[in-house]
């Protein structure tokens, strides 16, 4: 899942408007914030294997510390922490977020995605059908960005269209994933992931703090 996560830290605004929107979309994305550096260190690992379902070209090989939900509950502790001081909803909304992450790709991966490291995989396998994965991550983006701006509002032209050019470009990115072709090796996978992630989360930051909260 990819825009379905970003749904989750834009409707977590409404509940925690004291954070940024940044902090909101690295708590739902924490842990494809962390898989490219695990990948590009080896200590997990994914290989490029077109056809692996039909959304998705690769078959994630390994990944027991950036997904597995026992690693997601610490690090959704851990990140929770970092950010509790001054709202009181800040810490189970941000460890609630990371942990998100596994709840949203066990409905979407087909069986990969482990409880904890070495132990049993899951996966309901949405991605083998490109229609209704579309369809299901649609409608949670949606859902996510309305609540987004009944909670805010924009401050100046760029909270209105930084705001409406981040939504935009999500929906590109993930439309340009869905139609391009496999990556052409792991490096650039990972590299684009980091360089991505980056792009996406200071976009974030930009836009969210030229808004205010209704």
């Amino acid at each position: 899942m990819f825009i379905g996560h970003f749904a989750l830290g834009f409707a977590a605004k409404r509940v925690t408007p004291r954070l940024s929107l940044v902090v909101l979309f690295l708590a739902a994305q924490f842990a494809d914030v962390l898989w490219p550096f695990l990948v590009a260190a080896g200590v997990e690992h994914v290989r490029i294997d077109p056809g692996n379902t039909a959304v998705t070209p690769l078959d994630f090989v390994s990944y027991p510390y950036s997904h597995s939900l026992v690693m997601l509950v610490i690090w959704g502790l851990l990140l929770g922490w970092i950010y509790r001081r001054g709202d009181r909803a800040a810490f189970p909304v941000v460890a609630a977020l990371v942990v998100s992450h596994w709840i949203l790709d066990v409905i979407t991966h087909r069986p990969d995605m482990p409880l904890y490291p070495g132990g049993p995989e899951f996966g309901l396998g949405l991605w083998n059908s490109v229609h209704a994965t579309v369809v299901t991550e649609g409608l949670l983006y949606l859902a996510g960005v309305w609540i987004y701006i009944r909670a805010t509002r924009a401050r100046d032209a760029i909270g209105r269209w930084a705001f409406v050019s981040l939504a935009a470009a999500l929906v590109l990115f993930y439309a340009a994933s869905l139609a391009g072709g496999p990556p052409p090796s792991v490096r650039a996978l990972y590299l684009t992931g980091i360089f991505g992630a980056a792009l996406i989360l200071a976009w974030g930051w930009w836009a969210d703090r030229h808004r205010d909260v209704e």
